[in-house]
């Protein structure tokens, strides 16, 4: 198949001009903060819909073990893994899949479901100039070589359920020396052919996009836009990229962009033909410095995050979403980077971990479409989503960064629970109930 002889993928381009100029996503005035309440139209599975990034190939196996038991705890399915093609193949043909086999059969046997990304140029095959750092960085001299690798493996290991081609490609780190749409999207259809040659049937996922798939310069271009004009929405592949920002809802003071960019970039996606739209990474580190783009924001701030963006992207249109990570990292990633996890480097519960265990405690494994009560004396900074459980049960989740209290007179008897501290209230009054209001993510159930 030739890229550029079927149709682009934003062949409805002229109907989204007014959200997207040049490939930017542009911020319309309802991106001001004003109150923002959701009622999701579709129903939640938590084990099919949420997942984790789990870097298990850093660990010994007695180690990831033991993650995978605390995982399993939370009633989730789903990992992402990362495969560096540079340890996999350090020299042509001699591969190291020793303990890849031990953990494919752990994953197996644990009825773990998983994506499995392979990314980084084994040194025979980088293009980077010789004594250059980061090789690994640098794409593959043949596209097809890589396509070959990734079809071995998928080969090797049928139980895995889908595999990604590459990881933040449209980062210049990841796809030194340029970032370049035109020699990735060749990549991925080399790919894409030969996966279905090794593995037909089986899950493919485009490389995940940093943030919105913003390219340099200034990120004025997007790459899922540069790859739809090669056709690639064709090949019938996952969509993939990582919305992180500063805080849950935005990465500018006062404006209501995660929604709003994710929900433009998910319509676009979705009206040109791609049927799955995943966000294979997003989370903050609680790591205490030193400050880098990330606020400081420590071990409580990253539970508290962690479920209010959860709340949000649980009512976009994403058909699965990936947090980062499962587990804390050693002193061979970067300061930040150690510090993602759910657990501790020890396998042990953070303050995150027992949030989210608490979040999903109170939902239950499945959520249905709600409808968002009567509500009075909202704050302008005022987030809700409303949801239903198959016992019949509302929901309210609810935040604001201005504090007070809320009434709904339509309600008169509810419990207030709160996730991050385990507590609760029971809240009664004839006259409609009147619940106190914090930064943090807060649940009505009545």
């Amino acid at each position: 198949m030739n890229l550029s002889s079927v149709r682009p993928m934003w062949r409805y381009l002229p109907l989204v001009l007014s959200i997207a100029i040049g490939g930017a996503l542009l911020l319309s005035a309802k991106a001001d903060a004003q109150p923002v309440n959701l009622a999701p139209e579709r129903t939640v599975v938590w084990k099919d819909f949420l997942g984790v990034n789990a870097h298990f190939l850093w660990f010994k196996p007695e180690q990831y073990r033991k993650q995978i038991n605390q995982y399993q705890k939370l009633g989730l399915e789903w990992v992402r893994v990362d495969l560096h093609w540079d340890r996999l193949e350090p020299k042509e043909d001699g591969y190291q899949l020793s303990t890849f086999d031990e953990l494919d059969r752990t994953l197996t046997a644990e009825k773990i479901r998983s994506v499995f990304y392979l990314v980084g140029s084994a040194p025979f095959i980088t293009t980077a100039p010789k004594g250059a750092p980061f090789q690994d960085q640098y794409r593959p001299r043949d596209v097809e070589v890589y396509a070959m690798r990734l079809a071995l493996l998928a080969k090797r290991y049928p139980n895995i359920d889908a595999w990604q081609v590459w990881n933040e490609q449209n980062l210049p780190n990841n796809w030194r020396p340029n970032v370049n749409a035109k020699e990735y999207g060749q990549l991925l259809l080399a790919s894409h052919q030969a996966l279905n040659s090794a593995a037909p049937g089986k899950l493919q996922v485009m490389g995940g996009m940093a943030y919105y798939s913003q390219m340099p310069p200034r990120g004025k271009t997007l790459m899922f836009e540069a790859l739809g004009a090669l056709g690639v929405q064709n090949l019938g592949m996952v969509a993939a990229y990582h919305p992180y920002s500063m805080t849950p809802e935005t990465d500018e003071p006062g404006k209501n962009e995660v929604l709003l960019r994710g929900d433009q970039l998910n319509a676009m996606l979705h009206g040109a033909g791609i049927k799955q739209v995943w966000a294979t990474e997003w989370g903050w580190s609680s790591y205490a410095g030193p400050k880098e783009m990330q606020d400081l924001i420590g071990i409580d701030g990253q539970a508290d995050y962690t479920l209010r963006r959860l709340a949000l992207m649980a009512s976009q249109d994403y058909q699965k979403i990936f947090l980062f990570a499962l587990s804390d990292l050693d002193q061979r990633a970067s300061a930040r980077d150690q510090h993602y996890g759910l657990l501790n480097l020890d396998g042990e519960p953070k303050p995150v971990y027992t949030a989210l265990a608490r979040f999903l405690e109170i939902t239950g494994p499945t959520l249905q479409p709600g409808a968002t009560p009567q509500l009075k004396d909202i704050p302008d900074t005022f987030y809700s989503v409303a949801w239903t459980r198959p016992d019949g049960k509302h929901l309210l989740m609810y935040w604001s960064a201005e504090g007070s209290s809320i009434s709904l007179p339509g309600v008169k008897r509810a419990e207030l629970l709160d996730p991050l501290t385990g507590t609760s209230q029971t809240l009664s009054d004839d006259n409609g109930i009147r619940p106190v209001v914090k930064p943090s993510l807060q649940i009505l159930v009545w």
